[in-house]
């Protein structure tokens, strides 16, 4: 049955539908912010985001699937809604445990995963090391094996970027997210609200933690061989940060599909959001 991408709401009212519960991760109690709708005896699914975005990348998305899923959608540590500052891994071996931790205190029991960038590594992280809890995993132009980090995400992890006030930033962040779409005229409330944590005052701070602790041994020592869940490798086809080759990869290695959408670059949930959609409610069972 085919399904549309929904009209989002503007990233406020996505942040004020979010709650917060707290998990331990390395010995350190942190806070996670998350959304979470649908019905309590729905299937659960779970959404990741990627750097430098945060849950309301999922805006047009997740929701299309709340009538009939429990839909969970967290900020990764330190993005987001989620705890900042200093003092924690904002690694994706971290976020898993983060992951793991929010998995167990919403008694979410086994569910399908949906990924984008290094919330793919995420998940193919925690689908490895937890197989029989994972039964779909879709991964959209995700990182994986070496295939991370990229040059821009390095730059933004200098000690220059922590110590920038967020309106030098700013140009920066336009720049990710204007012009890493396929459109020349973005939705000036995407660009805004991917924006939004990073001009808090605190915001250039908490990013260039982000982008320093992008470890490609993280995905490299994967034990691919353990995933056992259906994958779908869901990509953007014109992305360059994250060429189809790695998602063309994955899926062989994991016996996957990958489907393409094009034209699509990196923020391919952006970019074609009802294609997105209707590939991802075909794909999951």
């Amino acid at each position: 049955m085919s399904r549309s991408a929904v009209d989002p709401v503007d990233h406020e009212t996505w942040s004020a539908a979010q709650e917060e519960t707290e998990v331990r991760v390395d010995g350190h109690d942190l806070t996670v912010a998350y959304r979470d709708a649908g019905p309590e005896d729905g299937k659960p699914l779970v959404f990741l985001h990627g750097i430098p975005t945060w849950s309301y990348l999922w805006r047009r998305v997740a929701p299309a699937f709340e009538d009939e899923r429990r839909v969970v959608v967290p900020d990764m540590l330190g993005y987001g809604n989620s705890q900042g500052g200093d003092g924690f891994d904002r690694s994706i071996r971290a976020q898993e445990h983060m992951l793991q931790a929010l998995v167990e205190d919403l008694e979410l029991g086994v569910v399908d995963l949906v990924a984008h960038d290094i919330g793919g590594g995420v998940a193919l992280r925690y689908t490895a090391h937890h197989p029989d809890r994972v039964e779909d995993l879709v991964c959209s132009n995700a990182v994986c094996y070496d295939s991370w980090p990229v040059e821009f995400v390095n730059g933004l992890g200098l000690p220059e970027t922590a110590a920038m006030e967020p309106d030098e930033l700013e140009p920066k962040l336009d720049f990710a997210f204007g012009d890493g779409l396929v459109t020349d005229d973005p939705d000036p409330a995407f660009v805004a609200g991917m924006k939004a944590p990073w001009m808090r005052e605190d915001g250039p701070l908490n990013l260039s933690r982000a982008a320093v602790a992008t470890n490609t041994n993280h995905t490299t020592e994967i034990p691919y061989e353990h995933i056992d869940s259906r994958v779908l490798c869901l990509w953007g086809e014109d992305d360059v940060m994250q060429p189809l080759a790695w998602g063309e990869r994955l899926a062989d290695d994991l016996d996957g599909t990958v489907e393409t959408v094009s034209p699509a670059y990196h923020w391919v949930v952006e970019d074609q959001p009802d294609a997105y959609v209707d590939a991802l409610a075909s794909f999951l069972v």
